[in-house]
């Protein structure tokens, strides 16, 4: 609690010309980052340790907004997108997962993509810009059924932007073409991918690939492909998964990572953190993220990831509540309406997640900022004026007898 004499000095600086929050950033012992914020000076990783550490988030949120609004002003990105898994078969067996299936189980299922076009035609009538596709590494899939399936999600709906595959996906899909990964996404683009998703990297360190993931390709591995990416004209999101057994200096590592990438191929479109969900899963014992942590790891992410555009807070693995604060504190981006979520499901709703576009767009006016709805590539299609909420209008003719 402010004390009345630190009361009287943040009075004076405001006569004075400093603001507020430029004698609570000061307090806090954030001004070297703040001032590094501000003549756009790149942040190190130990500003990074220091961000994650700190117990004044709220002096972070500030920091992080002021460099979410010199790249976005007030406006949040939205789409309206279904998500797609085609399989949920695979063979790495991550301790984190609640979404897999091995062969044998009866909840196992490779959708054929027949049934791929039943499931887009049946939300034919809402007008979608992106379709989000992944699913598990299933070894039993042949090369030829992954560019099928791509084209006929564009049979479905041509004009529609179609990202699909994480790396790990990518990799699989590689190795069972017996083709370089060059070709490969060479020939996916040319079957109608536009842009990668970005997931299945999780948290670049070794100790947490070897305890949780490791069957999976590591991170050198992920960069490569991501790199790979970039360079043939798919451009892709990123990702990391927190709050398992991932340590602080593992997730700033992740991060300068990603940055000196992106410093090459300047192939990310956005980050997103995301917000692991322990139930169901192998290692359902730890307690998962908390509100604070998510907001956390979007403001440290905007602040280091200084070469990435957008910053992503995806309602599902964060909630709609959570979601509207973070975009005070970092995020300029929060997904879309979804439709289907398989990969975190919430056990009493299963797969139906969803929001309508005016549920978006009244979060977003709710939180105070300007809607904007995009595709895939983040290329704008509307900008629709916001509407405030009823509680949130003026209204001269309300009376409590009303």
């Amino acid at each position: 609690m402010t004390t009345f004499s630190e009361t009287v000095l943040i009075n004076a600086d405001i006569l004075m010309g400093v603001t507020l929050f430029d004698t609570l950033i000061a307090k806090a012992g954030l001004t070297d980052i703040y001032e590094k914020v501000i003549h756009e000076e790149r942040l190190s990783s130990d500003d990074g340790l220091r961000l994650y550490q700190h117990p004044d988030l709220s002096a972070i949120g500030y920091i992080a907004n002021l460099q979410r609004e010199r790249l976005h002003g007030d406006k949040v990105y939205f789409v309206r997108n279904q998500h797609l898994n085609y399989t949920n078969i695979c063979n790495k067996g991550c301790l984190f997962c609640s979404f897999y299936a091995l062969p044998k189980d009866p909840e196992a299922y490779v959708l054929s993509p027949e049934q791929i076009q039943e499931r887009m035609r049946a939300y034919a009538d809402i007008p979608i810009s992106e379709i989000h596709m992944v699913g598990g590494v299933n070894p039993k899939l042949p090369y030829e059924y992954y560019i099928d399936i791509v084209k006929a999600i564009k049979e479905v709906r041509p004009d529609v932007s179609l990202k699909a595959f994480t790396m790990i996906e990518l990799e699989q899909i590689r190795r069972i073409g017996k083709k370089p990964m060059d070709e490969t996404l060479r020939d996916l683009k040319k079957a109608g991918i536009d842009a990668l998703p970005g997931g299945g990297a999780e948290v670049f360190s070794e100790r947490v690939h070897e305890e949780l993931f490791h069957a999976k390709s590591d991170s050198d591995k992920w960069l490569e492909t991501a790199r790979t990416a970039h360079q043939v004209g798919l451009p892709s999101n990123a990702t990391m998964l927190y709050g398992h057994v991932e340590q602080t200096e593992e997730k700033v590592y992740h991060l300068t990572r990603l940055r000196e990438l992106q410093d090459e191929t300047n192939g990310f479109m956005a980050f997103i953190p995301l917000s692991w969900h322990p139930e169901q899963t192998a290692i359902d014992h730890l307690p998962g993220p908390t509100g604070q942590m998510d907001l956390r790891e979007i403001a440290v992410a905007r602040l280091m990831l200084d070469n990435i555009p957008h910053i992503k807070s995806f309602w599902i693995m964060n909630t709609p509540a959570v979601t509207q604060v973070g975009l005070w504190y970092g995020a300029d981006d929060m997904d879309g309406s979804v439709l289907e979520y398989e990969i975190t499901r919430d056990p009493d709703t299963d797969r139906m997640q969803a929001l309508t576009q005016t549920q978006m767009l009244d979060m977003i006016a709710e939180a105070g900022r300007q809607p904007v709805e995009r595709d895939a590539l983040y290329r704008v299609l509307d900008v629709p004026k916001p509407v405030l909420p009823p509680y949130m209008q003026v209204d001269t003719e309300r009376s409590i007898t009303s």
